[in-house]
């Protein structure tokens, strides 16, 4: 039987497209690359294990009976403290950081309100209760990397 022309065209064709296929989807993973880092968990750190420990304390030993910003105002700064430390150690760090968010919220609008003037023990012991909360799973999240 006779080769015909087109039948070798449509195998150098179908090389072609499947290169061009294997090539867009190299070029697409690379692309989501930044994606897959984000599921990566960072590792195990004594000093922010150190810090977000010192946070929960800080929450749970919150005195509602006391000046709330002195109080809040230290747990604002540890905060950051665990914020600009785990930014300065590199990408993978978001995991962590993704956990104390809500926490640096509440503390915010906490302090916002400390500074403006004296909220009352009602609201202190519910902004107590959800801080307590949040300090816990965040130290729980950080201390239980390896």
């Amino acid at each position: 039987m006779k080769k015909r022309k087109y039948d070798f065209q449509i195998g150098v064709d179908m090389k072609r497209f499947l290169l061009v296929t294997v090539l867009a989807g190299f070029l697409s993973a690379c692309s989501s690359f930044q994606d897959v880092t984000d599921f990566i968990p960072s590792f195990w750190d004594d000093n922010q294990s150190a810090k977000i420990t010192d946070v929960y304390v800080k929450a749970s030993t919150f005195d509602c009976d006391q000046p709330h910003l002195p109080q809040i105002t230290a747990l604002k700064q540890d905060l950051f403290w665990f914020e600009l430390y785990s930014k300065s150690k590199g990408y993978l760090q978001k995991d962590v950081l993704k956990l104390i968010a809500p926490m640096q919220a509440t503390v915010n609008d906490f302090y916002n309100r400390a500074k403006t003037k004296e909220g009352s023990k009602v609201y202190c012991e519910a902004k107590k209760k959800i801080l307590i909360t949040q300090a816990k799973k965040s130290a729980s999240g950080v201390m239980w990397r390896f």
